[in-house]
């Protein structure tokens, strides 16, 4: 009786080690059984902001002289701007930079043999941020008017900015969600099965490109501001249960 106990016990072990088993076999096929995609979501837009810098330079022997010159120039280039339509709010002058320079005179060996001061070098930033993109866009490709008014005036390209990304932003990644989750539909479809619950989301890369460009994307995220059209680009990743 007691050899029958045991074994009828071994018996419905067995039978119980078979079931968590195969039971749990399932399970593991069903979390393998699961659609991933990606969707995209992408936007042409143009921007709405424009920063616009340049610098201008005066030197002489005296340091007050070089202010003095520095201070006319600033006077000449905020009387331009302003007459070209830009509003004094907008325009922003940087601190004076002073170098000290100098004339070097160089040994046989290549070592300083002499030096002698050749004057104070005054330099001084302006910078336009402004919303009216066209015009200043056209004043940055006119500065000859400056220079051939006797300002030493370098100007840098326009920087390029938009002021709704963040609600560019979301846009886009309801675009991508809904073009992840149009994928995954076609792919369960094709596959004879059914799309079941969402069981997991991440969200790629934001990257911002020039238009029709070969411009390369970067895994850190591309943000080009020296086009005034651009293209957004964001990617969604997106996994299913699949029934």
């Amino acid at each position: 009786m007691k050899y029958l106990t045991h074994t009828i016990v071994a018996a419905l072990a067995v039978v119980i080690a078979a079931y968590l088993f195969s039971n749990a076999f399932k399970n593991r096929n069903q979390a393998n059984d699961t659609i991933s995609v990606t969707g995209l979501g992408k936007q042409d837009f143009v921007s709405d902001l424009i920063v616009w810098s340049g610098s201008f330079t005066r030197k002489s022997y005296a340091l007050k002289d070089a202010y003095s010159a520095l201070d006319q120039d600033r006077e000449v280039i905020k009387q331009y701007l302003t007459s070209k339509g830009i509003k004094p709010e907008e325009i922003v002058f940087s601190a004076v930079s002073i170098n000290k320079e100098f004339n070097y005179e160089y040994g046989e060996n290549g070592s300083v043999r002499q030096q002698t001061f050749s004057g104070f070098s005054l330099s001084q930033t302006v910078t336009i941020e402004s919303k009216e993109v066209d015009k200043v866009e056209n004043i940055s490709r006119e500065v000859t008017q400056l220079i051939n008014s006797g300002v030493e005036f370098y100007s840098t390209p326009p920087e390029y900015y938009y002021t709704k990304l963040a609600e560019l932003k979301i846009k886009m990644i309801a675009e991508a969600t809904k073009d992840a989750h149009a994928r995954a539909e076609s792919i369960a479809e094709n596959a004879g099965s059914s799309l079941g619950s969402l069981k997991k989301s991440e969200m790629g890369v934001f990257q911002i490109i020039a238009q029709n460009s070969s411009e390369e994307y970067s895994w850190g995220g591309s943000f080009n501001t020296s086009s005034k059209k651009k293209t957004a680009n964001i990617t969604v990743k997106l996994a299913y249960q699949a029934n």
